[in-house]
């Protein structure tokens, strides 16, 4: 079996976020090279400390690819610590972020590209909370399966380009496995602590891009953590190998579809969120997940 390893490492820089004093954000993948990054086209780290007052943020449209977001710390009001969301845009929503009240939140949220026969669906919202994710917890480790499997965990998300999302907290000198296809496109974001992949350590804060491979079959990831444990996300998913145009709120296969998308949503015709048929609506329970 392939043993992965780390090929790039990258130490993303914390800038103030589009909501203003108390958002600091980073951006884990920028959204410039999904060549290389391919199937995730953007993932943004969010910390809010935000004292509350005049509304912020608000509705806005996406198409074209699927939003993914994992709260780390939660308001526990809209957002809920150790949740996953999943929204399918498709073929076009509108959904709503506003905060109005104080709130103190920590959120990874990915853009993950849809396959080209597959960006104009219909769309879909799925939710997860932290009591239904599936969890393998001992004294020393505690792992968290959002998508894909892991140590015989699994959780059936219903997206459109297989991925694994898992979150490891390790205790110090801990060591653990993981399998994924060795297809996949992938990589680790450092929350806590220091692990060693290989030949590399990595610390807090560094995102480290796994080796492609062009293998078929599974792949396998040896980590250990350092002296003062780690808490990490792996991410990993399918390659598209198609491009895409990326503008603003919209990801399309050409820049005509850009331009539709535009013109749907300025005329009314896309649906909000709020308005989806509850059919299209998914709440993950333990009783679904397979353990």
């Amino acid at each position: 079996m392939k043993q992965r390893t780390i090929e790039q490492i990258i130490i993303p820089e914390a800038h103030q976020g589009f909501l203003g004093e108390g958002h600091t954000a980073k951006a884990l993948i920028d959204g410039k090279n999904f060549v290389n990054t391919d199937p995730f086209i953007l993932l943004m780290d969010d910390a809010l400390n935000l004292p509350g007052g005049k509304p912020v943020g608000g509705p806005h449209p996406h198409a074209g690819f699927e939003t993914v977001t994992l709260v780390l710390k939660g308001d526990e009001k809209d957002w809920h610590t150790g949740s996953l969301e999943l929204m399918t845009a498709g073929k076009g929503i509108i959904h709503t972020e506003e905060i109005s009240g104080k709130v103190n939140m920590h959120i990874l949220q990915l853009w993950l590209a849809l396959p080209p026969e597959k960006r104009w669906i219909e769309p879909l919202w799925q939710q997860i909370l932290l009591e239904d994710v599936p969890t393998l917890k001992t004294d020393q480790t505690e792992i968290r399966v959002y998508s894909g499997s892991s140590q015989a965990l699994q959780l059936p998300l219903q997206n459109h380009t297989p991925f694994t999302l898992i979150d490891f907290k390790l205790g110090k000198s801990i060591v653990t496995e993981q399998e994924i296809p060795a297809e996949y496109n992938g990589f680790i974001y450092v929350l806590a602590g220091d692990i060693i992949v290989g030949k590399n350590k990595i610390t807090q804060g560094q995102v480290e891009w796994l080796d492609k491979s062009h293998e078929s079959g599974e792949s396998n990831l040896t980590f250990t953590s350092g002296e003062q444990g780690a808490r990490f996300v792996l991410y990993a998913g399918k390659p598209h190998k198609t491009p895409i145009v990326s503008y603003g709120p919209f990801i399309g296969d050409m820049n005509k579809d850009i331009i539709r998308l535009y013109n749907e949503y300025h005329a009314g015709q896309m649906p909000h969120l709020n308005s989806l048929p509850e059919s299209r609506k998914m709440w993950h329970r333990k009783a679904e997940a397979l353990i």
